[in-house]
């Protein structure tokens, strides 16, 4: 498993559907080592706080395997490292391989997986089609969110190390599954909605769904 390539962008404004919109989606590759921080890479800054950054959602990481498939669907788009607004594109390291709670190192750097990315309209911005966000939560191909919890340098090249697995084994796609479920499992739901690395939001949502159950049982 290894880091192919480190991503960073700073906020833009850009015109959309004739209003200015912020946002931090567009990012490019860098060489060199990168500063880690806690609530980003060096470099790279997110630009609406209230969905986007923060503790949890510090870092993302999107894994090359992924880019055959867009270019297949997307013949026509511009895919270059970073094109879905990842911090790390990574190599062997799929959300089917990575639980809730999983730590990493990369470089001097250490990490812990905290959740998938589910897209906003911001991905439609980046490619100019909305049905890119539909399609990117359906393909199951999300990426997911690191927390950083020792800073460090990393670079492109990097080996990921992963220093623990989360004893629980709750997948990236099984909470991706979940959230878009329909009928979603009970079991599954009262497992996600005690997992104490999975982000409050989340477990929220997910007690949100159990009461929504319980009410129609």
């Amino acid at each position: 498993m290894r880091i192919v390539s480190v991503n960073v962008g700073l906020p833009r404004e850009i015109q959309w559907r004739g209003r200015t919109v912020r946002t931090s989606i567009f990012k490019e590759p860098v060489a060199g080592s990168v500063k880690v921080r806690t609530l980003n890479l060096e470099g790279d800054q997110q630009s609406d706080l209230s969905v986007h950054g923060g503790v949890n959602m510090a870092v993302y990481a999107y894994p090359a395997e992924h880019y055959s498939y867009w270019r297949n669907e997307l013949p026509e788009a511009n895919l270059s490292w970073g094109a879905f607004g990842e911090n790390l594109t990574t190599e062997g390291l799929l959300e089917g391989l990575v639980n809730v709670g999983d730590k990493f190192r990369i470089g001097t750097a250490e990490f812990e997986v905290t959740q998938p990315r589910i897209p906003c309209y911001k991905l439609g911005i980046r490619f100019g089609r909305d049905d890119i966000v539909k399609r990117f939560l359906q393909s199951g191909r999300t990426g997911f969110y690191l927390a950083v919890t020792q800073e460090g340098q990393i670079k492109a090249g990097d080996a990921i190390e992963r220093l623990s697995v989360n004893e629980q084994r709750v997948t990236i796609p099984d909470i991706t599954n979940l959230y878009v479920a329909k009928e979603p499992s009970r079991e599954l739901l009262e497992k996600v909605s005690g997992l104490p690395e999975l982000p409050v939001r989340w477990r929220d949502y997910f007690r949100r769904r159990l009461l929504e159950l319980d009410a129609k049982s």
